[in-house]
């Protein structure tokens, strides 16, 4: 579906916790850094070509309605069967879709709304640590630099430690600064991934990604400034 489209932005209206500065500094300090996660990959993807293709086989096996954008209002869903230049887009919903279209909150018709995304597959958590955001996150930031490294070195050891409690199956860079952490979740009660989000908030994680229907990195996709949604880490082995 091309055009203008209202993309439903809706989620459960829960309290998050509050940043924990002193957890993520201690994960920091034990957990490695983004050359570690790169190392830790079951799947090494070395070759300069994109491998999207083969990297959303593996994640969504069969040929499942996949809701996958150009843009954030330039998107479609479709069976995976009938998507091509899977690499050449920015945006995937990480969770199968269980219609072509649902009604956004507002009353339109959409390919890409809350109603019509299937249950939860993957849940994403993503880091994004910015010095303009707070003076704790400012401090963090200028001791990584100290330290030689950056807020994707630190972003890859909070994912590493929560590898420890949940069961990653990818990793991708955002072309910016951001790690997208998949983490498999199918058929998991929801109280029970409520509970490992909520954590993940705690140490920094965007709780935006709670909603079912938001778009996230394509892995190996393609952003608008033409940088490589890198794939740094693959585990097939936890998708089932």
């Amino acid at each position: 579906m091309n055009g203008t489209t209202i993309v439903d932005s809706s989620a459960p209206r829960l309290t998050w916790p509050s940043t924990n500065f002193e957890q993520i500094e201690a994960v920091a300090q034990t957990e490695g850094c983004l050359a570690d996660l790169w190392e830790g990959s079951p799947v090494r993807l070395d070759s300069n070509a994109p491998n999207t293709d083969e990297i959303i086989d593996i994640l969504f096996p069969g040929n499942p309605l996949l809701c996958c954008g150009w843009t954030r209002h330039h998107f479609g869903t479709r069976p995976r069967a009938h998507w091509y230049n899977l690499h050449k887009l920015q945006f995937i919903v990480p969770n199968p879709m269980k219609s072509r279209r649902g009604l956004t909150q507002e009353g339109h018709v959409s390919h890409h709304t809350l109603e019509n995304t299937g249950p939860r597959r993957f849940v994403i958590i993503e880091f994004d640590f910015d010095a303009k955001r707070s003076t704790e996150e400012a401090r963090l930031i200028a001791t990584l630099q100290r330290q030689g490294c950056d807020v994707r070195d630190l972003s890859a050891a909070l994912l590493m430690h929560l590898a420890e409690k949940a069961p990653m199956a990818l990793v991708v860079f955002s072309g910016a600064k951001s790690l997208h952490g998949w983490f498999y979740c199918s058929e998991v009660q929801e109280d029970k991934v409520l509970r490992f989000f909520r954590y993940a908030v705690s140490v920094g994680a965007d709780p935006a990604n709670w909603t079912r229907s938001k778009f996230t990195r394509m892995p190996d996709g393609l952003r608008e400034n033409q940088k490589r949604q890198t794939v740094y880490f693959l585990n097939p082995k936890v998708v089932k």
